[in-house]
């Protein structure tokens, strides 16, 4: 399924200085059909009433959906997220870490479909998101 490898320590230093590291998202497994990365839950991450903010949650479903996408594409492509939506099921306290696991739905020649499943420490499913990304010719410079 992957036509590109990209190490744990590649991720991390590519996002050291972006929003992703900032929110110190951390790849931490790639599977044969599958990537699974963490994220803590502390000051950074919380809205007005101390929980996780849904918005963080998405950042780590994009993320994670978004490398996962470019790791299914020949190098001289890109993927960018057209589409995005997220369920919020069950809160997440400072302190703990959520771990995501995306798994693609669809893997087209220029749309992917990836699922992204977000549990708590303590296993529990705490957000489902589903990404659509579109595969286009990279445009560096």
């Amino acid at each position: 399924m992957w036509k590109q490898q990209v190490s744990l320590e590649e991720f991390t230093a590519k996002h050291a200085q972006t929003l992703p590291g900032l929110l110190g998202i951390q790849l931490s497994e790639i599977g044969p059909d599958f990537a699974r990365a963490t994220m803590p839950v502390d000051s950074r991450h919380i809205q007005p009433f101390g929980l996780l903010h849904g918005g963080c949650s998405v950042v780590l479903a994009e993320t994670l959906g978004s490398y996962c996408s470019l790791m299914c594409v020949e190098p001289g492509k890109a993927c960018v997220g057209i589409e995005i939506n997220a369920s919020h099921l069950a809160a997440v306290q400072v302190g703990d870490l959520v771990e995501a696991v995306c798994r693609p739905i669809r893997i087209g020649r220029t749309l992917h479909v990836w699922q992204i499943e977000l549990c708590r420490s303590d296993g529990v499913l705490s957000c489902v998101a589903r990404l659509t990304t579109t595969i286009q010719d990279r445009r560096d410079g």
